[in-house]
């Protein structure tokens, strides 16, 4: 028997949905209908935070109890609408991405199983230079989102500082990102440095709460503030992306005002679209302006140029220090 669909308008596409009642959540009933409803009801906040973004899909064919497919090539057989873009890995190797450029791009890859978009902090038009910075606030073990709140503020005290305007989202578990548009003049490794210098810079002024520390062992019960996302081929989950967790959370934008008593259990896909229809977009002004990386590029040079170690998937870089965790260094 043909699968049972619906098939829904969106802008001027129809969408076909096989399959409409297929439990994705099954923690509380949530279906496959349901997530490409969602992404309809909040498509103009999704498609902002994706536009023009060559993007990575993680798909659950089967529902988030399934396997995952992570998937960074689009394949040859697609709808003639669906846009792509080319991107280069760290190995040198290319593939065709999913690029965003309308709505029903989001209905018709949840239709697929996709549960979370990640995009590249690139437009299609010029992947080799990022023009998105991104903080990434990661609990450790031993800490929480008020530790990543607490830090959160920090993070914009040193952008208001730097006369830098910052968007901050839940990451739909427990921990925040902080997105700036800046000015794409500078490759990922420029954009990388800029990212490592902030981050010192908050773990100078918060020591106790924050570190740069890449070796988890080094951590201890802080805050990792992951510099490597702003290197090539690292992605995070997009705004208003539903996240592959029980309850179908949601990396939700809020305003700095709602990040003081905000918690991140409260947004997901369940509750964003009726907050989505009463507030809009609170975002809406992230691509306003575009800001320079220059005073934190000057910054990396005062701290003495010195690189940190890169994801182990990349090639050695150059300046790299040993990617080595030190307890294993100290027994050599």
């Amino acid at each position: 028997m043909p699968s049972p669909y619906i098939e829904l308008t969106v802008g001027d596409r129809v969408i076909k949905v096989t399959n409409p009642d297929k439990v994705y959540f099954p923690a509380i009933g949530g279906t496959k209908r349901e997530l490409v409803e969602y992404y309809v009801s909040v498509g103009e906040g999704a498609l902002r935070a994706l536009y023009d973004r060559p993007t990575h899909l993680r798909r659950y064919p089967d529902g988030i109890e399934g396997e995952e497919i992570y998937q960074k090539r689009m394949p040859v057989k697609r709808p003639d609408w669906l846009r792509t873009a080319t991107v280069r890995f760290p190995s040198g190797r290319t593939a065709d991405a999913l690029c965003v450029t309308e709505i029903a791009s989001l209905a018709y890859c949840a239709n697929l199983g996709t549960i979370d978009f990640h995009p590249w902090p690139v437009r299609s038009g010029d992947p080799e230079h990022p023009d998105e910075l991104r903080i990434d606030v990661d609990p450790q073990p031993g800490t929480g989102f008020e530790e990543a709140r607490q830090v959160a503020f920090t993070v914009r005290e040193v952008l208001q500082e730097l006369g830098v305007t910052g968007f901050v989202k839940t990451s739909g578990g427990r921990g925040i990102h902080v997105l700036v548009r800046i000015e794409p003049r500078w490759d990922f490794i420029q954009v990388r440095h800029a990212g490592i210098a902030f981050a010192r810079e908050v773990e100078r002024r918060v020591p106790h709460l924050a570190t740069t520390a890449w070796w988890k062992e080094e951590r201890g019960e802080r805050i990792f503030i992951d510099y490597n996302q702003n290197a090539r081929d690292r992605t995070l989950a997009a705004a208003y992306s539903v996240r592959a967790k029980e309850n179908a959370p949601v990396s939700t934008p809020l305003t700095w005002e709602e990040l003081v008593d905000a918690d991140p259990r409260d947004f997901d896909i369940r509750t964003v679209p009726a907050r989505f229809a009463k507030l809009g977009d609170v975002n809406a002004a992230i691509d306003d302006r575009a800001f320079s990386i220059e005073p934190l590029l000057e910054w990396y040079e005062r701290d003495g140029a010195q690189d940190l170690p890169y994801p182990p998937n990349y090639p050695k870089m150059p300046g790299e220090p040993k990617r080595v965790q030190p307890s294993k260094a100290r027994e050599d």
